[in-house]
């Protein structure tokens, strides 16, 4: 009996051996590719690497855009050295110091892409290498071409305590953190994934998510292929062009952030007849607050669960997940624990008792084992052997999962400690609020006040006075905004999730 997966190569060897003509990616309007021929890409790729002096923990920085080519280019280039996938709309100051940060060995870029990192990378005297791919080929199949990059040369597939992925934090508030994601961690999360979604072959997912961020490169890719199931792979989000693929590609489920999802119920209407004949098996968000009544609009569109998950790049994203019925799914609650441990701990590093909010902590084979070059941020994030968060939240007597915050995101208003979230929630019960986000604005004697930014639904109209009445009949008086700014749309990162840190500056509330 062949042994577990440990690498990324084996996972996907493995899956091979089973299902050599499955299905393993595709992508609008291309011919698929089957398992047998992604593991020839892999060992072509891993084998043209290993000629250009280019090895095991060399750092290959990956800037392609999303599709089949970036996914099957993440599991190759990770077969035989580290990948460094990055935003492929960066700008140039950002590559170069992203390039720097992670001290790259080469640079692997689409033939015929024009972008900063080359120049970036030409600047640092960092070796660049051409993936190949033909429209008319096969989605996902590639070619690379390059010359002596000068890495370490040391040959052979990765080993599991190798590191695959190194992704940085986002560094809202300070310089970002390298997160190194061994072969193990991967593979672990890739496997708590799949059992927590029961995914099996018959499975195909529809990836929206960036293939920069853990999301996209763990929930879709490698728990795919971890279930032997299959991958629709497009350009990125686009609401437009979503139901077009739900229809021709006739997926089981997908992943995306509450943004993501706003976007795709809100012109569900207009796209009656695919919904009706989409038959998705669940739909799945993470890496945001799923608000519950977000949740319950994408369970009467779909007629299918919905369950939401709580991931971050540190536990090569899952963490907690809702279970699928028959079991108890908990509007509000990001679920019970999906492979680590998960537990509440105070300042001291006391374990808490359910029902007593605390900091959120993990750990397991999925964590890292901490941020590169960088002991005083691992002497702040581990305490007993356990990963701190950095997420306020409490556990219920059945061990569900319910979060407040992020601790940089708490609104300390004259002391009084104010969760956001609790805000967002309350305002998006309104029926004329199609999008809402609490933040922190500067008060002079207060240090910090309530603000939000709201959209409305079209055709409805509300004042700044409506707002405020509607909030104080379900909270405190001091969690009132004391600013409410209408937007026609919240500022969102490059994976879709809004940006409550800084909004107060990007909206003209800090003069």
């Amino acid at each position: 009996m062949p042994h577990a997966p440990r690498t990324i190569p084996e996972l996907v060897f493995e899956t091979c051996r089973r299902l050599p003509d499955a299905t393993a990616l595709t992508a609008p309007g291309r011919a698929p590719l089957s398992y047998r021929a992604l593991a020839g890409t892999i060992e072509a790729a891993a084998a043209s690497l290993n000629r250009l002096g280019i090895g095991r923990n060399d750092r290959i920085v990956i800037v392609l855009p999303n599709g089949p080519e970036m996914a099957a280019a993440f599991v190759s280039i990770a077969a035989a050295a580290t990948t460094a996938p990055l935003n492929p709309a960066y700008k140039r100051e950002e590559f170069d110091f992203y390039l720097s940060d992670l001290n790259a060995t080469a640079l692997l870029i689409g033939d015929g892409m024009t972008s900063p990192a080359l120049d970036a990378a030409r600047a640092r005297g960092i070796a660049v290498i051409t993936l190949r791919a033909d429209a008319a080929h096969p989605a996902g199949a590639f070619s690379i071409e390059g010359t002596a990059a000068g890495g370490s040369g040391v040959a052979g597939l990765a080993e599991p305590d190798d590191i695959a992925l190194m992704l940085h934090t986002s560094g809202t508030t300070s310089r970002p953190k390298l997160v190194p994601l061994t072969h193990a961690n991967l593979i672990a999360s890739a496997t708590n994934i799949r059992r927590s979604l029961a995914l099996t072959a018959a499975d195909r997912g529809l990836n929206v998510m960036p293939l920069f961020h853990i999301h996209g490169l763990a929930a879709m890719l490698l728990a795919t292929l971890s279930a032997g199931g299959s991958l629709c792979c497009t350009p990125g989000f686009d609401a437009l062009k979503f139901f077009g693929w739900l229809q021709e590609s006739a997926p089981s489920w997908y992943s995306a952030v509450p943004s993501m999802h706003q976007a795709i119920v809100a012109r569900a209407a207009r796209n009656q007849d695919i919904v009706a004949k989409a038959g998705l098996r669940f739909v799945r968000s993470s890496s945001a607050a799923l608000p519950p009544r977000l949740m319950q609009e994408l369970e009467t569109v779909f007629g299918c669960p919905a369950v939401e998950a709580y991931g971050m790049t540190e536990a090569s994203h899952l963490m907690a997940c809702n279970p699928l019925p028959p079991a108890r799914r908990k509007p509000g609650s990001v679920g019970i624990a999906a492979g680590p441990d998960v537990a509440v701990m105070n300042e001291a590093g006391d374990l808490l008792p359910a029902g007593t909010e605390g900091e959120v902590v993990i750990r397991g084979t999925n964590v890292t084992a901490g941020y590169l070059a960088n002991p005083e941020a691992n002497a702040k994030a581990f305490t007993n052997g356990w990963f701190r968060t950095g997420d306020v939240g409490s556990l219920d007597a059945d061990g569900y999962l319910f979060l407040k915050a992020r601790l940089k995101e708490i609104i300390n208003r004259g002391g009084e400690k104010i969760s956001p979230r609790e805000i967002d929630e309350v305002l998006l019960e309104h029926p004329a609020i199609d999008q809402a986000l609490a933040f922190a604005m500067p008060h002079p004697s207060l240090g910090e006040d309530v603000a939000a930014a709201i959209v409305l639904r079209p055709g409805m109209s509300l004042t700044e006075h409506d707002v405020r009445q509607h909030v104080e009949a379900h909270l405190a008086t001091f969690k009132v905004p004391r600013r409410v700014i209408f937007v026609a749309e919240i500022p969102k990162g490059p994976t879709g999730k809004y940006q409550r840190i800084g909004l107060a500056e990007r909206l003209g509330l800090t003069g």
